[in-house]
């Protein structure tokens, strides 16, 4: 597992095939297609994201694709769109942005249903 320490700042694309955790700031891309993305409590990523799995327990600004899952956690907050088959938004987390629900290890933003807001919907589970 790779780990972006809380004073490690990074701009670029960021790719990679192992499970990832980021604790800094990241600027530009994430792709980890195979991979588990969880953004710490102390990370702030201002990035488009593609994961087969996202928790977010801190703060990103972006669009959020998660091939299986996405989890934000009651710190979290996400200031874009998010795309995946499952989502987990736990009481206390703030989400500004679409929902779009897919099947499962569909990377196409095509495929699904739309939901406004955070209202529960097939396969959101509200945590909690």
């Amino acid at each position: 597992m790779a780990n972006i320490g809380k004073s490690i700042s990074i701009r670029g694309d960021l790719t990679g095939n192992e499970d990832m955790v980021i604790e800094g700031q990241v600027e530009g891309k994430v792709d980890l297609p195979n991979n588990q993305l969880t953004v710490g409590a102390n990370g702030n990523v201002k990035a488009e994201i593609h994961a087969k799995g996202v928790v977010i327990v801190g703060h990103v600004v972006g669009n959020v694709f998660g091939a299986e899952r996405i989890e934000i956690q009651a710190t979290g907050r996400v200031e874009g769109d998010v795309t995946a088959p499952r989502l987990v938004v736990a009481e206390g987390a703030q989400l500004n942005g679409a929902i779009k629900m897919t099947q499962k290890g569909d990377r196409s933003a095509t495929a699904g249903s739309e939901v406004a807001g955070t209202s529960t919907a097939p396969g959101v589970r509200k945590a909690g």
